[in-house]
């Protein structure tokens, strides 16, 4: 078979030859085209649909957790259902994190959206109701969540297999399974008696093989919000809320209290007038005036217990037992230590039983007032006789940003001999502790035993993507922040005249003009003073509607029965 034939080129006229050249140049051009075109992608398989998470195959444990959270960023800690806040809140946040990690698995109710915070079906209770702005170092809330336990089996409830927890069945960890329910009550609490000889399995320990909680939640949670500690074993009828017998609260504040002149004595708060009136607070009184009545509520006994409430200096060299608020706190307050020209720093801190609402701001704002020369430490008893002074006088209470739920006690309740304000000698300076907390960092239940660390390095307190890792990160940034303010105020106070001393202590900058009077100057707590013209004293000033009548007026207007609308038990509220 012969080739293609090869045409003769010398037999072409110079038209045939130019139409020649367009015609392979075309065969060319399609050629390259065909051949530079990039070839389709190979199509990819489609992505499964995540697998559906079934919490029936998992075991569920009630726990409680610890957590510590700064509230600038936040709308406070309680979350409302539809009701919209211009910034996220604290339980929003933790419900999330929950969510998210497949702890929980709340039991929506018809036409609710599984985006929807809902705590139905967790038994989920919380402590301390922050307002916002408000911080918190010891919340506390108690949940049920799920756990790594192994699902029992026909053979762990006969004793063998891997269902065994530290030896022995444990029933009440367990959410859903009935044939370990039956056979635990059939074999008593130390899981004997169904089987002649058991083989005895691996131990599971409720501690040291449980999820790391800690680890889990705080990979979710935004960084000024930390899991602290968690509790594996909360005593029977545990509530956050009602089993919580001591609050202990803490507010910051510096000394001076704003910018003054050199010289000048405006700012400075008197301390121990300040730590006068404070232990006038101790005790048990009636705080209606100091605090913000909710007539939703429907309070009508306003008596707390104040175990303690003191002046007390920042000290850098504070102990660990200094940190939660151990030693140090009873008696005159101490001189703080600080650098020449700085601020002095103090804060005031009331522990009670329960707490009305913004009852401690109430308080910072009335001892500011005596720290002022405003008032004398004796307004702190005028108010408290509701007899002569029935009703709050107007006054503003103390700024948010400085206020810290400092920590939350569970005593024992089974070895209290007394209710929550009828306090016998033996706790009348505040209660002990109980509840038995595993920390970020423990040996057993305080680290994630899933991930490689180097032994005292990472121990999930410190090291990469420890607690200390994010805490450090936001104190290194405000410390920045404090130096540049610093440094900056101290160019300013430098540069320019500088106010010179009066004979009587005042300051030439803070002085008058002849004939005019300069506008009285309260602190709150805030960063600047507010003017206030000519300052009226507390006792002078219009009254308030009494609770009663308060009361009264919203139980017509919402159609409350005298039964309904009050049973006259204390009810916390809460900052």
């Amino acid at each position: 078979m012969s080739g293609p034939v090869t045409p003769d080129y010398n037999a072409y006229t110079h038209a045939d030859l130019l139409t020649r050249v367009t015609e392979l140049e075309a065969q060319l051009r399609a050629l390259n085209t065909r051949h530079s075109s990039p070839s389709p992608p190979p199509k990819k398989k489609p992505r499964k649909p995540p697998k559906p998470f079934d919490p029936s195959r998992y075991n569920f444990r009630f726990i409680a957790l610890k957590f510590a959270y700064l509230g600038g960023n936040y709308n406070g800690f309680e979350h409302h259902t539809n009701n919209t806040t211009p910034l996220p809140t604290i339980e929003e946040e933790l419900w999330k994190a929950l969510r998210k990690t497949r702890l929980i698995f709340p039991e929506f109710r018809a036409g609710q959206g599984e985006e929807e915070v809902c705590w139905d079906g967790v038994e989920y209770s919380k402590c301390g109701r922050t307002d916002r702005g408000v911080s918190a170092f010891g919340q506390v809330v108690g949940v049920r969540v799920r756990s790594s336990r192994p699902k029992a089996t026909a053979e762990d409830t006969n004793g063998v297999g891997h269902g065994r927890i530290n030896g022995a069945l444990e029933a009440d960890s367990v959410a859903d399974s009935d044939m370990l329910d039956a056979s635990a009550g059939a074999q008593g609490d130390h899981g004997e008696g169904l089987s002649e000889e058991p083989t005895p399995g691996p131990v599971w320990d409720t501690i040291r093989d449980e999820h790391p909680y800690i680890q889990l939640l705080n990979r979710v949670l935004p960084p000024d919000i930390r899991i602290l500690a968690w509790c594996p074993h909360p005593p029977p009828n545990f509530s956050a809320r009602f089993s919580c017998k001591e609050r202990r609260y803490r507010y910051f504040f510096t000394n001076p209290a704003y910018a003054c002149a050199l010289g000048s004595g405006e700012g400075t708060l008197d301390i121990a007038a300040m730590q006068q009136a404070a232990e006038k607070l101790e005790g048990l009184h009636d705080f209606r005036n100091f605090c913000k009545v909710d007539a939703s509520k429907q309070i009508e006994n306003f008596d707390r217990r104040i175990f303690h409430a003191g002046v007390h200096a920042v000290r850098p060299e504070s102990t660990d037992d200094d940190a939660v608020g151990q030693n140090g706190l009873v008696g005159a307050p101490q001189m703080p230590i600080s650098k020449s020209g700085e601020p002095e720093l103090y804060y005031f801190e009331v522990r009670g039983s329960a707490f009305l609402w913004h009852q401690v701001r109430h308080l910072v704002a009335i001892l500011f007032l005596v720290g002022q020369g405003y008032e004398q430490p004796e307004i702190v008893d005028q108010l408290l006789d509701v007899q002569s002074c029935p009703s709050k006088p107007v006054y503003e209470m103390a700024d948010d940003r400085p206020l810290v739920l400092w920590d939350c006690v569970f005593p024992d309740l089974d070895k209290l001999g007394a209710q929550d304000h009828q306090v016998d000698g033996l706790h009348a300076a505040g209660y002990e502790n109980a509840l038995d907390w595993v920390y970020a960092g423990a040996e057993a239940g305080g680290r994630d035993t899933a991930k490689r660390s180097i032994a005292g390095v990472d121990d999930a307190k410190y090291g990469r993507n420890g607690i200390m890792d994010e805490l450090w990160a936001l104190w290194r940034k405000r410390k920045i922040d404090e130096v540049l303010a610093g440094s900056l105020m101290t160019v300013v106070s430098r540069q320019g005249g500088t106010a010179k001393p009066l004979s009587n202590g005042a300051a030439i900058a803070s002085a008058a003009p002849e004939g005019v009077e300069r506008s009285d100057r309260v602190f709150d707590g805030s960063d600047r003073p507010r003017t206030v013209g000519k300052y009226i004293p507390i006792m002078q000033r219009a009254r308030m509607e009494t609770p009663e009548v308060v009361n009264a007026r919203y139980a017509v207007r919402k159609g409350l029965t005298p039964r309904s609308a009050g049973s006259g038990e204390t009810v916390d509220v809460d900052e």
